[in-house]
Formats: C-alpha cells, structure tokens, sequence
C-alpha cells in the first residue's frame, strides 16, 4: 500500500481510533425551521453536558451519520491535489469536506472519505482493523498502537479534527476565567432539535469572536461546531452532522473482506502514521512540544517553536508521493506572507481569519488565534 497516504493521512485515520471514543460528524448546513421547544437548561448545565458527552471515559451511544467539514479562512487559492486519492490535510485548510462514520462500540467503527472519484475506508472491529484505498485497489490489515498526544497549540479546531465531537473536545478545554458562557435560541440540526451554546473569548487580542456548539437536545451529542471570527457574519470553520442516526449500525458495516484482486499489506498504524517515517515524525514533533513554550493565557495564548524553513519545506515533500503538492501548497501560504519587522527582530507574518503565524529570521515560530499585534507582542518576549 502507498505509504505516503498513510503519512498524508496518519493523524486523521488515527483519530479514528478516538472516534471510538469520541466521535460525531459534519458541518452546518442543516436546515434550520423556527425554534425547537426543549426543556430549559442553564449554561453551566449545558456546559457540564457538553464535557460529558466528550469525555473519553462517558462513552458514546452506538450511532451513524454524514459529516461535513467546511473551511473559508480566507487563504489564498491552494493548489488541487493529485492522483484522485486521499485528500491532504493541507487542503481541509479550505472548501468543503465529506466524512461518513459508523459508530457501533470502542472498538467497532468505521469512518469512510469519500473524494471526487475514490473513497477510502478505515474498518475498526475489536482486533481487526482494514483501511480500503479504492485508488490504489490496496487492502491493508493494520495493528494499530497508541502515539503521544500532543498539546494543541491554538484554542481552534485542527484540519483533521474531522468531527464534531473532536472539534468540541478541543474547545471546551479552553473554558476558563477566560471564556463567557452562554445559551442562545435552540436550533435544527441534522433533523434533531439542539441546545445552542456559546463560548466567547475575553481576550481583546482574540481573533474569534465567538464558538457555536449545538448540543443534541436528547444526548447532548455536539451536533454542529461553528467558529466565528471577529467582524465576519458566516463562520469561518464549521463542521457538523448533516444527517445522524442513534441506532446501532448494521453488523455488515464493521467487516470487510479484500476484494477480489486487491493488493494485500500489513502495516502499523500509530497517532502519527506509519512505519519508520511515524516513528521518525513522531521523534520529531516530541522535539518540538520539548521546545515549545507559551506566551499568553487562554485564547490569547501564542505558542512559540524553534523553526527552520527548510526543515518545513523538506517534511512537505518527504513521506508522500504527492510531495509536489504538499510543497505547492507550502509555497503558496509562504508567497501570502507579510514581511515585518520590528525590535524583536525579521520575519514574515501569515495572517487567516482565525490563526496568525509569525516565522522570525532567528529561527523562530509562533502561532495563536491572536491579531498581528499580539504576536509581534509575544515575539518580543524572551
């Protein structure tokens, strides 16, 4: 089986094994009629269900649906991919993106990414565990072992945080004394009637202006994340269920069988990819979180990396027979940037609507759902 897919999509199908404990799915686009009645509940209650309802240790109710992802965070155009295959992560960055799941236990799931002419699958069913690349006609039955978590390094949803469930888990860690809380009208989503609730940041230098997370009024499921950046009326990231059923799925969606003449491979799956080069990234980004320190508290926190460009510019094209596209799509945020400078030094200044990323001269990078002048701020701090 090509390798570089399982690079290209390593963390994803990954997390596919912390759908199992905490899974949802897709974007808005669910039709929304009038308000739905349901019992009243307070923020702090529906916050307490929110957490509860992510918690890995909860568990979730068997389940299925459609997720869909969308990104408008104000990039530049990306190059398209190639070869039909899996997607890059680098292009959820923008557009919208289709996932199915199927949810039956801890370990029975199933998550399918349907692209313009292919899919592939990740089939998960107590000790086994297939991933199906229809491009490639490959069958590859895997051992999956666990990786090391790593910290997020902004309080905002991740390209390959590809459900709801995922994206909630990530921003309710970041309820604090930094965070307001509260509840607005109820809503529809994905034909379910759902609890609204919004967490605003209080940081001024914040570039989200508030997160929308629609709670199932009947599981407290996340339905539906929404991210509004300040001075924008859509949301700049979406993702949530646009059709969800709390049944157990069907016994026949959780095996699987090599078709007839597919090419068969084992390999093993970790939080980072697989094989040698998993291992090697993951020793690199153990690295990386050593060197990393912070600036900032809650959402205005910066996170601050040693960075070479070159070190960016070789991991975009290694690991990946679609390393070409993986550099196009690198040189085309790097032609974006901003060249700034000031007492803290040189660099260029990448700007989207929900995330800045400051490269410094020195060697440095920062990162943080922040405005410009918080980064150039934290840049200065030793």
């Amino acid at each position: 089986m090509r390798r570089g897919t399982f690079v290209r999509w390593g963390v994803p199908i990954a997390a596919a094994a912390v759908i199992g404990a905490a899974i949802g799915a897709g974007p808005v686009i669910a039709a929304v009629s009038g308000e739905p009645v349901l019992p009243e509940r307070s923020a702090q209650q529906l916050l307490a269900d929110a957490v509860a309802a992510t918690s890995k240790s909860q568990g979730i109710a068997p389940m299925s649906g459609t997720v869909q992802q969308t990104a408008s965070l104000g990039l530049p155009a990306l190059p398209q991919t190639g070869g039909g295959g899996a997607t890059s992560p680098l292009s959820l960055l923008s557009g919208s993106h289709e996932v199915k799941v199927w949810y039956g236990g801890e370990n029975k799931m199933r998550v399918a990414m349907p692209t313009q002419l292919n899919e592939t699958n990740l089939i998960v069913n107590g000790d086994q565990a297939w991933y199906w690349d229809s491009a490639t006609n490959t069958a590859t039955k895997l051992t999956i072992k666990a990786g090391t978590g790593q910290k997020p390094v902004t309080p905002t949803p991740q390209p390959t945080d590809l459900t709801p469930q995922a994206a909630a888990e990530r921003l309710l860690t970041e309820v604090d004394e930094h965070t307001d809380v509260r509840v607005i009208n109820t809503a529809e989503v994905a034909g379910r009637p759902a609890y609204q609730l919004v967490l605003a940041p209080k940081a001024e230098g914040s570039l989200v202006q508030e997160v929308r997370i629609a709670l199932d009024g009947e599981t407290y499921v996340p339905l539906q994340v929404q991210l509004f950046a300040k001075g924008s009326a859509e949301p700049a990231y979406q993702v949530g269920f646009t059709q969800v059923t709390f049944t157990p799925p069907a016994a026949e969606n959780f095996t699987f069988t090599p078709p007839a003449g597919a090419k068969v491979e084992e390999a093993t799956l970790g939080e980072n990819g697989v094989g040698e080069k998993a291992e090697q990234r993951a020793e690199h980004a153990a690295d990386v979180a050593n060197g990393a320190k912070f600036v900032g508290e809650g959402w205005a926190r910066v996170a601050v990396v040693p960075f070479k460009l070159s070190d960016l510019q070789a991991q975009a094209t290694q690991g990946s027979e679609d390393g070409g596209n993986a550099a196009a799509m690198l040189d085309t945020v790097l032609k974006s940037a901003t060249p700034v400078s000031g007492t803290w030094g040189s660099g260029k200044l990448i700007k989207t609507k929900l995330v800045t990323a400051l490269l410094t001269d020195d060697g440095r990078l920062l990162v943080g759902a922040v405005t410009p002048e918080e980064i150039t701020k934290a840049a200065g701090t030793k």
